[in-house]
């Protein structure tokens, strides 16, 4: 299947996308996220808060080693990690349902722009002071009875929006 090695994962050029975990309980949903990370290439995943780290063999259970091959950062808050990627030209947007928020679909990242993308907590989404301080929020349309998606399919939906405008 002509699959990159780590070692070529990590030289080769990468979609420039960071996906932020802000308070991210699930060691599954992690480990997804990494995995789905590693498909499309993205720059890395930061890990806020109670988000936990590899190695852990929850974590490593769903992401199959790509936590091996996406480069992340730990930050104790997300806030912290808004404001280092603010401070290194990228713009950052909660993925949210909020009041002005852009459907995803009417998104359309420029292709000269870093963006990184803020999931949260499974319960209690994005921290409120995180979503005010971000450039905007995206919200993914919903038709159905419930009001939100499981974290790891957001960011699968998510990345591949961003992916799809590199291809």
């Amino acid at each position: 299947m002509q699959r990159l090695s780590v070692e070529e994962f990590k030289e080769a050029d990468k979609l420039p996308l960071i996906v932020v975990l802000d308070d991210v309980r699930s060691m599954h949903n992690v480990g997804s996220v990494f995995r789905t990370g590693d498909a499309f290439r993205i720059e890395a995943v930061y890990l806020c808060g109670i988000t936990s780290t590899p190695p852990m063999a929850e974590i490593h259970k769903t992401a199959l080693g790509a936590e091996d091959s996406v480069s992340w950062k730990y930050f104790p808050t997300a806030m912290e990690a808004l404001k280092s990627l603010k401070a290194e030209g990228y713009q950052v947007y909660a993925i949210e349902q909020a009041h002005g928020s852009t459907m995803l679909q009417d998104f359309k990242p420029e292709t000269d722009q870093k963006y990184a993308v803020i999931l949260g907590n499974e319960v209690k989404g994005v921290h409120q002071e995180v979503v005010d301080a971000c450039d905007g929020c995206l919200e993914i349309p919903q038709f159905g009875t419930k009001h939100s998606m499981n974290v790891s399919v957001t960011g699968g939906i998510v990345i591949w929006h961003f992916a799809k405008t590199k291809l």
